[in-house]
C-alpha cells in the first residue's frame, strides 16, 4: 500500500511540475517590473533542471512501481518494449519525412495508455520523447514539454471507457487521436508564445486581461499552427482507424500473458 501511495504521490508531482512549468511565463512576466524584458530563464537556463526534475520522477515512479508488487518488473519490461519500438518509430520520421505536423509516435502511446492504464501511459509518453530525442538529435529547450505532454496523452488514453462494442470502442479512439492531434500543438506553443513579440493581435502580454489573451493565442494558433496540427490530427485517425483495433487486440493478450494488472492512479 505504502509503495502504491508513493507511486500515485510521484504521478502527482509529475503533473505539477508539468503545470508550473507551462505557466511560468505568464506568472513571472505578470509580476515583473514594467519596462524590463523577460527573456524566460525557465524556458533557457531552466530546462535542463526541468528535464532532470522528470527523469528522476519516471525512475522514482519505475523503483516504486518494482517495489509495490510481483508484477511490477513485468511492467517495466512491457515499458522497456513499447518505448524503444515508438521511439523507433520517431527515428524512422525523422529519416523518412512525411507531411509535415505528422507523426507516428501518438498512435502507440494512446493505445498503450488506453490498453495498460493511465500510470503507463504517462510514463510510456514521457520516456518515449525522451529516448526517441536522444537518438534522434532532438534534445533541445523544448524536450521536458514535449515530454511532460505526451506523458498527458498517454495519462488521459488510460481513462477512456473500455467499450464491447468494437464499432463503439475504435470510434472512440479515433476521436481521442483527433482531439490530441491538435490538443498536443496547442499545448506545446505554449512553452514559447509568452515570450514573443510582434503583432499584438497574436502576442501575450503582462497587461493583457484573460480575455484578451485567449483572442491573441487564438489568432496566434490559427495562423501558425492550424495547418501543422490538422496534418498530425488526420495521421493519427489514418492510422488509428486502419491499426487501433489490431492493435488493441495484440496488446491485450499480451497483457494477459504476462499477468499485467492495469494501474490507476
Amino acid at each position: 500500500m505504502s509503495a502504491r501511495i508513493a507511486s500515485v504521490g510521484l504521478y502527482l508531482l509529475a503533473g505539477l511540475a508539468g503545470m508550473f512549468a507551462l505557466f511560468y511565463p505568464f506568472i513571472t512576466r505578470a509580476v515583473s517590473q514594467p519596462g524590463t524584458n523577460e527573456t524566460g530563464f525557465l524556458q533557457v537556463s531552466g530546462t535542463p533542471l526541468l528535464a532532470t526534475l522528470l527523469v528522476i520522477l519516471c525512475l522514482a515512479v519505475l523503483f516504486a512501481e518494482l517495489q509495490g508488487q510481483a508484477a511490477g518488473s513485468k511492467t517495466v519490461a512491457a515499458l522497456g518494449i513499447m518505448v524503444a519500438a515508438t521511439a523507433t518509430l520517431r527515428f524512422i520520421e525523422v529519416g523518412i519525412p512525411g507531411p509535415a505536423g505528422f507523426s507516428p509516435i501518438f498512435a502507440p502511446i494512446i493505445l498503450g495508455g488506453y490498453v495498460f492504464g493511465p500510470r503507463f501511459g504517462f510514463l510510456l509518453g514521457s520516456m518515449t520523447m525522451l529516448v526517441s530525442a536522444i537518438i534522434t538529435g532532438g534534445v533541445g529547450p523544448w524536450l521536458p514539454y514535449q515530454m511532460f505532454t505526451a506523458g498527458w496523452v498517454g495519462l488521459t488514453a488510460g481513462w477512456l471507457p473500455h467499450l464491447k462494442n468494437t464499432t463503439a470502442e475504435i470510434a472512440l479512439l479515433v476521436a481521442f487521436a483527433f482531439i490530441w492531434g491538435f490538443a498536443y500543438g496547442a499545448i506545446m506553443n505554449l512553452y514559447s508564445w509568452p515570450y514573443l513579440v510582434g503583432d499584438p493581435r497574436t502576442t501575450w502580454s503582462p497587461e493583457s486581461s484573460m480575455a484578451d489573451g485567449l483572442r491573441s493565442y487564438a489568432a496566434f494558433y490559427v495562423t501558425t499552427s492550424l495547418l501543422w496540427d490538422s496534418a498530425a490530427a488526420i495521421g493519427n485517425v489514418i492510422l488509428m482507424a486502419a491499426l487501433g483495433l489490431p492493435a488493441v487486440r495484440a496488446l491485450t493478450r499480451f497483457r494477459g500473458r504476462m499477468a499485467f494488472q492495469v494501474q490507476h492512479p
